[in-house]
């Protein structure tokens, strides 16, 4: 354990770090507000922190820059977060898809680094259904889900159907499964179908189980402001790690896992560059929060950007941007 000597300097160090981006040398930290210690004493405690692992020089004869161990002491032990502090942002209530666009664009403007949003998995769910007639053996099946998204679906059948059938068939799984999830209107059906007629017995199980034959929607995840860390030093300056964030944004996968765990946490997450074995780019650092519909979590909003962020910052806004996320997708009751 550090004492109140060595947590003073090593906070004072990594907020001095990340105001200029700088290595802070030992006269730098002689100079600074509240650290009344001897440049001797100074450079004692930083050789103490750089054998712990906590600092580090980046070449020879330079001052100490800290390490992702030494960023993760400070971010769970040393942050101070205004709660008084509010950020002006709003976001309308709209259709989710808006919303969560409109969010990845909140995020990324008010951190200047880069925002993402995992939207909502489809929900399974109906409220209305509908059948058009494409070319023999050939539908649109157009779902209409309880959040007023809309799916369309292309179903291959064995028998050609008119129409006025597949009126008849939509208008009876409307009034019949409405608002029921896919799995339940397949399990029900396949009880009820000795009692349907064959034909439009054989359409609505076609219906449900177009989304059986494929694999659960996944989380979308949506990215605004990767242009930003082209101003920022510690990529512009390492073309090798710029490359590296842009093919993380454009795969997409390892920001998925990465906020798909967020999501059973509670809170806001910090990952800190290479700790997090989800994210692959050692100067990258992502601070993380759920939100919520009517309560229940449904996805994970961030930023990302450089380990060198301003972190209490960061937690501001993605704590901001859950609460007007969850807000806007959220039905009074």
């Amino acid at each position: 354990m550090l004492d109140d000597r060595a947590r003073l300097l090593l906070k004072t160090l990594v907020e001095r770090y990340i105001a200029d981006g700088h290595p802070v040398g030992s006269r730098a930290l002689t100079q600074a507000p509240g650290l009344d210690f001897s440049p001797a004493t100074i450079r004692n405690v930083m050789a103490d922190l750089e054998g712990l692992g906590l600092i580090a020089s980046p070449y020879t004869s330079a001052g100490r820059i800290p390490t992702a161990k030494g960023y993760r002491l400070f971010v769970d032990t040393m942050l101070t977060v205004d709660p008084d502090q509010v950020l002006s942002a709003e976001i309308a209530p709209e259709q989710p898809q808006k919303v969560i666009t409109s969010a990845a664009g909140v995020l990324s403007e008010l951190s200047q680094f880069v925002g993402v949003v995992q939207a909502p998995r489809k929900s399974s769910a109906f409220r209305h259904i509908e059948f058009l007639r494409l070319s023999e053996k050939r539908i649109l099946l157009i779902l209409v889900s309880p959040e007023g998204d809309v799916q369309n679906r292309v179903i291959f059948t064995e028998s050609d159907y008119s129409q006025s059938q597949l009126i008849e068939t939509a208008n009876y799984l409307n009034a019949h499964y409405a608002g029921l999830a896919m799995e339940q209107v397949r399990q029900l059906l396949r009880k009820e179908v000795d009692s349907l007629r064959d034909e439009i017995a054989a359409l609505m199980l076609a219906a449900v189980n177009v989304e059986e034959d494929g694999e659960a929607a996944p989380h979308e995840l949506v990215i605004a402001g990767e242009r930003n860390l082209l101003a920022v030093s510690d990529f512009s300056n390492d073309m090798t790690n710029l490359r590296r964030a842009f093919d993380l944004f454009e795969q997409k996968t390892q920001i998925l896992h990465l906020l798909e765990n967020s999501n059973r946490a509670e809170g806001v997450q910090i990952y800190i560059g290479g700790e997090s074995q989800l994210l692959s780019v050692e100067e990258l650092s992502v601070v993380s929060t759920p939100y919520q519909v009517n309560g229940k979590i449904v996805g994970t909003l961030g930023v990302i950007g450089p380990k060198r962020m301003p972190y209490e910052k960061m937690i501001q806004i993605v704590g901001i941007t859950s609460k007007l996320v969850s807000n806007a997708l959220s039905h009074p009751k």
